[in-house]
């Protein structure tokens, strides 16, 4: 089945932001507590994109106690017709992942981490031949090991980054929008990084937010705000869909963060 594995994005399932999203943890951009109601609004927003690329939004309810629970990329990695479910890295959130465990189960064959694993999905990018896997606050060697195993069970090559301390994931500085592309933030990554791309667009490091990207071939959506990204983008030949993501950065997430794509 396809979805994250190969960039269709048939169905997309997301959950409600959480009345306690005021608790949402948040290290790098916080400038001021997010705001339920706004936030609310932009997913709005964004699941009207996602329905106007063609992607079907599954919307589950918010779970009482995870303040964090609408950003649904960190709890399932799919592996074609198999999915990983981790134990998350921040241990507020650890939890979060066990519904959607649940709603998957009909349709994947899961594959739970062992104890002292841990992975966020937002330290996985899919890139053509392969998966590119952050170790980071949230993803230890373990985490990345267990995945690397299963994805290599599937035909997938792995490639492990050290993600830097100037962000939380690796998708907060990196995209792959199309076969051969990589769309990756200056000051996080280095070229050598991504010497395997056969197209590496640079995001200027003052907008590197604007490089978490989501891709329907040469149609994407990206984070409202970020001019030079925009035409980066444009010049490389993709139509653009911006949002307004400016309540879910307080939180130190992106676009992808609110969606696995599972079909």
């Amino acid at each position: 089945m396809p979805g994250t594995f190969d960039r269709t994005r048939g169905r997309a399932l997301t959950r409600e932001v959480s009345p306690e999203y005021a608790d949402a943890v948040s290290n790098y951009f916080t400038t001021r507590a997010p705001d339920y109601e706004a936030a609310r609004g932009a997913q709005d927003a964004y699941f009207a994109a996602l329905r106007a690329h063609g992607s079907e939004v599954v919307v589950l309810p918010p779970l009482e106690g995870y303040p964090d629970c609408s950003f649904t990329e960190d709890t399932a990695v799919i592996l074609d017709d198999c999915v990983v479910i981790p134990n998350l890295g921040h241990p507020s959130r650890d939890g979060e992942q066990d519904s959607i465990a649940e709603f998957l189960a009909d349709d994947f064959e899961i594959h739970r981490m062992p104890a002292g694993a841990t992975l966020d999905g937002g330290d996985v990018v899919f890139y053509d031949d392969r998966f590119l896997v952050g170790v980071s606050t949230r993803t230890n060697r373990e985490g990345a090991s267990f995945l690397s195993k299963r994805a290599r069970e599937v035909g997938l090559d792995v490639q492990l980054f050290d993600v830097p301390e100037s962000t939380l994931h690796l998708t907060t500085v990196c995209s792959s929008p199309r076969a051969g592309t990589m769309v990756a933030a200056e000051g996080h990554l280095k070229e050598e990084d991504l010497a395997f791309a056969e197209e590496v667009i640079w995001i200027p490091e003052e907008e590197g937010y604007a490089a978490n990207t989501i891709a329907y071939g040469d149609r994407i959506i990206m984070a409202d705000g970020y001019k030079k990204s925009r035409q980066l983008m444009m010049d490389a030949g993709f139509s653009i869909t911006t949002i307004d993501m400016t309540e879910f950065r307080e939180v130190d997430a992106s676009l992808t963060c609110l969606s696995v794509f599972i079909g």
